[in-house]
């Protein structure tokens, strides 16, 4: 282990966040691995979060790779970090963006704001198809707050005055590897123009 893979949390020595997500490699599945790179290289909301950095970019993850050529789980290391992507805030998303990818659908974009024909930014769906307008939202255990559900309204309806479609995924759509979730999102997609492969089609 290289020096500079050692750092102090409250006075106690342990590993960088590249060198233990590189162990972990050895252990967990790349699905997994790709959840807590695109956790590391996330760019924070400043306002939400006091901090402006991510606690890691692909260039770091890829150099502490490239170090450790021969180490166990480096070939998984490296599968997942080609899947990894900036954008996703939760785990969930993650997974869902996964999912929607290894079953043939086009790879969505993450938290990118709608854009109006005017040019104003609006918010930005966790997943989104800005060629076919359709956004897609993860809704977690907060979204049942009564505040939350008004917001969730407001943003339905916003959605509706873009043109858009909204494609709302909760908890049981990702059971079962995800499967009811890339359905519901395929069958969206394909009302709003997109055209599968003969491969989707058969997922």
């Amino acid at each position: 282990m290289y020096a500079d893979e050692v750092t102090t949390v409250d006075e106690v020595n342990v590993t960088t966040r590249e060198r233990t997500w590189l162990d972990l490699a050895a252990r967990l599945a790349v699905h997994d691995l790709v959840v807590i790179a695109d956790h590391l290289i996330r760019i924070p909301r400043p306002n939400l979060e006091g901090r402006s950095e991510p606690h890691s970019t692909l260039e770091r993850l890829q150099d502490m790779i490239n170090r450790h050529a021969g180490k166990r789980g480096v070939r998984r290391a490296r599968e997942a970090l080609a899947l990894a992507r900036i954008g996703a805030d939760s785990p969930p998303e993650t997974l869902l963006r996964l999912a929607i990818v290894d079953a043939g659908l086009p790879e969505p974009k993450l938290n990118v704001p709608i854009t109006d024909e005017a040019g104003n930014e609006h918010h930005q769906p966790d997943l989104s198809y800005p060629e076919y307008r359709v956004g897609i939202e993860y809704e977690g255990s907060g979204h049942s707050d009564p505040e939350q559900v008004a917001r969730d309204i407001a943003r339905a309806e916003r959605y509706g005055r873009l043109g858009w479609d909204e494609v709302r995924i909760s908890k049981r759509h990702m059971l079962n590897d995800a499967k009811a979730a890339v359905a519901k999102i395929r069958s969206v997609l394909v009302a709003a123009g997109w055209r599968p492969s003969p491969k989707s089609t058969l997922q």
